[in-house]
């Protein structure tokens, strides 16, 4: 009913307007007409605009008198709306997975991936390209809130499973996996002075600030577990920092007591660590320690590490090593004791207390012409001391991601991966010395919904490898070298699929 009525005046308004027109119209000339058309067009609009912003405030007055709508409540509600639609608050999804299927050249599964080589145990990745067959999937759930005082909360869990077997019932391999659970709160209203912009947080969780390299499926610092931490502390203009607790598990190992195996033990493995970001520039420093961890049984007569050290200075450029557009990482890792594990922080029991070791990593990207790309990378490492006395690992290796995109869907993708090794285990764990090299070539046409950028995707990819090694690697011991039908020299073929989002 009060639609009609204030539209009665608009309806009125045309009416004596059509009748003026039509005794006007033989007086008139025609521009005079167009004139008087465009204006009386224009006082309809503004009697149109009269009645809309009536009825609205009719509709208003009406609610609020009510009780059922506050015109602050129809800000909150829009406001709520808007953060919902930008994933800001709400339920949100996100994905990794991959899955493919690698074949050698008798059409026989092959062993993948790239720790493939003996010094992929020390940490040492290969090229990943046309070298996985495995199937690996993470789920990650997300809840955001933002409370009335402006605090916001974050809920995440993480499932995780990966099998290599390539049929559709994997129940008897499967690595089902709760990876994170954790709660972080921000923006919180009582922060203030140097904690004013920082969250705190708890639970298990994977670091906010961990960095890998994409290509070679390797952390620089993997640094992950059950703990607490409070990110973004303010300790200058151009100076934050984050403070963590993790805590890992070495469970199940034999202990020893005045000569004798006296049965196993247990214990959590800690690190506290301090993340400090000035500029680019970022500087890690961390301290370990596992309680009675040091009354493991080794293979020798040295002593397990107890505690640790671990430290990496890296820098986040934002070129290509100043050539050109694009961006690259660097960084230097040095670990002694149990910080000698240099990536996954806390995870290795059974390094000594003078294990060292140092790493260092490299890649970029660029654009080296409109439709062309290339990542280039670099990781290398030596550590000695390591599982047992004079025990001494070098291992060092290039990859060159390269890709060609030829249509909006469609790129040509290479990568060629080089790796040389010289390992003396001392014998540890049965292991032999080795020296020699790896090396790999893949070709992989890639077909994805947009091209652009080594970020971009989903993808599905072919592709075929070439593989060789030196000969020598496969009396290490302990990795696939050396197997029945996997001694080098050899094509593979496959197929697989890479999501995220």
């Amino acid at each position: 009913m009060k639609t009609a009525m204030l539209r009665s005046p608009l309806v009125a308004a045309v009416a004596v307007a059509s009748f003026a027109m039509t005794g006007l119209a033989g007086a008139d000339t025609h521009s005079g007409l167009e004139q008087r058309l465009a204006e009386l067009e224009a006082r309809i609009a503004a009697a149109e605009r009269r009645a809309d912003d009536a009825e609205q405030r009719a509709v208003l007055a009406e609610a609020q008198a009510e009780g059922r709508l506050a015109a602050e409540e129809v800000e909150e509600r829009l406001a709520k709306v808007e953060r919902q639609a930008s994933g800001e608050e709400g339920f949100s999804f996100n994905a990794y997975a991959r899955s493919g299927l690698l074949l050698g050249e008798d059409r026989k599964s092959i062993d993948g991936g790239p720790y493939v080589t003996p010094a992929g145990g020390l940490g040492g990745a290969v090229g990943r390209l046309g070298n996985e067959g495995d199937t690996y999937a993470e789920a990650i759930l997300n809840y955001r809130q933002t409370y009335d005082n402006g605090a916001k909360a974050h809920y995440r869990t993480m499932i995780a499973d990966g099998v290599s077997t390539s049929n559709d019932w994997t129940a008897d391999e499967s690595n089902l996996n709760v990876r994170q659970v954790y709660a972080e709160f921000s923006d919180l209203p009582s922060f203030t002075g140097a904690f004013e912009n920082a969250s705190i947080w708890a639970g298990k969780r994977f670091d906010r600030d961990n960095f890998d390299i994409h290509w070679l499926d390797s952390d620089f610092v993997f640094l992950a577990g059950t703990g607490a931490g409070i990110y973004d502390v303010q300790l200058g203009d151009n100076w934050r920092s984050n403070f963590s607790l993790y805590g890992r598990t070495f469970s199940e190992f034999d202990i020893i007591g005045e000569g004798e195996d006296t049965g196993n033990g247990n214990t959590d493995s800690l690190t506290l660590t301090a993340n400090n970001y000035i500029g680019n520039w970022q500087w890690m420093v961390s301290g370990l320690s596992a309680a009675d961890n040091d009354e493991r049984v080794l293979e020798g007569s040295d002593a397990a590490a107890d505690s640790g050290f671990h430290t990496m200075i890296a820098y986040h450029g934002d070129s290509f090593f100043g050539l050109g557009e694009g961006n690259f990482k660097a960084a230097v890792i040095h670990g002694q004791g149990l910080g000698a594990e240099a990536k996954v922080l806390g995870a290795d029991g059974n390094l000594t207390e003078d294990a060292q070791a140092t790493r260092v990593g490299i890649y970029g990207t660029t654009y080296l012409a409109p439709s062309w790309r290339v990542a280039p990378s670099i990781l290398a490492e030596v550590s000695k001391d390591r599982y047992v006395a004079g025990d001494d690992y070098k291992w060092a290796g290039l990859n060159v991601r390269l890709a060609n995109e030829l249509t909006r869907n469609f790129e040509m993708q290479y990568e060629a991966s080089y790796q040389y090794m010289d390992l003396d285990p001392q014998g540890f764990d049965g292991r032999n010395a080795v020296s020699g090299d790896f090396g790999k070539l893949t070709v992989a046409p890639t077909f994805k919904p947009q091209v652009g950028g080594f970020w971009q995707r989903p993808e599905i990819r072919l592709f075929a490898s070439y593989t060789d090694w030196s000969s020598e690697l496969n009396d290490y011991g302990a990795s696939s070298f050396g197997n029945d039908g996997f001694t080098g020299g050899q094509w593979s073929f496959g197929v697989q699929t890479e999501v995220w989002f």
